[in-house]
């Protein structure tokens, strides 16, 4: 065999093996994407069960207390109204996604689009916690509406401690995904492109 047959043998395997890595790729992609929505609906079902929990003992309390706790338990009751609303619509928006219908490139970005809202959520938390210290510490200024703004700022402070620990955890599952995601996927693309070099310029 010549030395130039020899060579374009090495060339056709090349360009096998970049057709294979790009197929792996997809495949890597789809299994992070994948990956990133089970976690992402197993917070959502977390924040779906502490909901239901907060809405059922809120209930109960709004009818069986007075005073401070009747206003807690109605606010525990409307705050997660809204949660379990948008843990349902999450999961039902994660359920439709088609993630064989995806580039590599929007997996990606729905992930970090995910990251984001996380983060601005925990800052929002935040300020959840803040405006509850403020309404409990201003209730000892309103001689009609104490217990209300006790309760509801007592109700503010736990819901949004809650949500801002979920957020945090949340975030930082997705954020190590993507960081072993793009480390593995570093490495593989290293390894190839040494084998593509070695046997190009055998």
């Amino acid at each position: 065999m010549s030395l130039r047959a020899f060579n374009l043998g090495f060339i056709i395997a090349a360009i096998f093996a970049v057709s294979f890595l790009t197929v792996s790729a997809q495949v890597d992609y789809e299994q992070f994407f994948d990956k990133s929505l089970s976690s992402a609906n197993a917070g959502m079902y977390v924040l779906g069960s502490w909901a239901v929990i907060n809405i059922a003992a809120g209930g109960y309390g709004w009818s069986k207390y007075e005073g401070q706790q009747k206003y807690f338990s109605q606010m525990n009751l409307f705050w997660n109204i809204i949660n379990l609303s948008i843990a349902g619509i999450a999961i039902y928006s994660n359920s439709q996604t088609g993630i064989s219908l995806l580039s590599d490139s929007e997996m990606l970005d729905k992930h970090l689009r995910t990251e984001r809202i996380l983060l601005i959520n925990a800052g929002l938390d935040i300020a959840y916690i803040g405006t509850g210290i403020l309404m409990s510490h201003f209730s000892s200024r309103s001689s009609t509406k104490a217990d209300l703004f006790k309760g509801y700022g007592n109700s503010i402070i736990l819901q949004g401690s809650f949500l801002f620990v979920f957020d945090a955890v949340l975030y930082g599952i997705l954020r190590n995904q993507k960081v072993e995601f793009l480390r593995n996927m570093e490495i593989d693309f290293s390894s190839q492109a040494v084998m593509l070099n070695f046997g190009i310029n055998f």
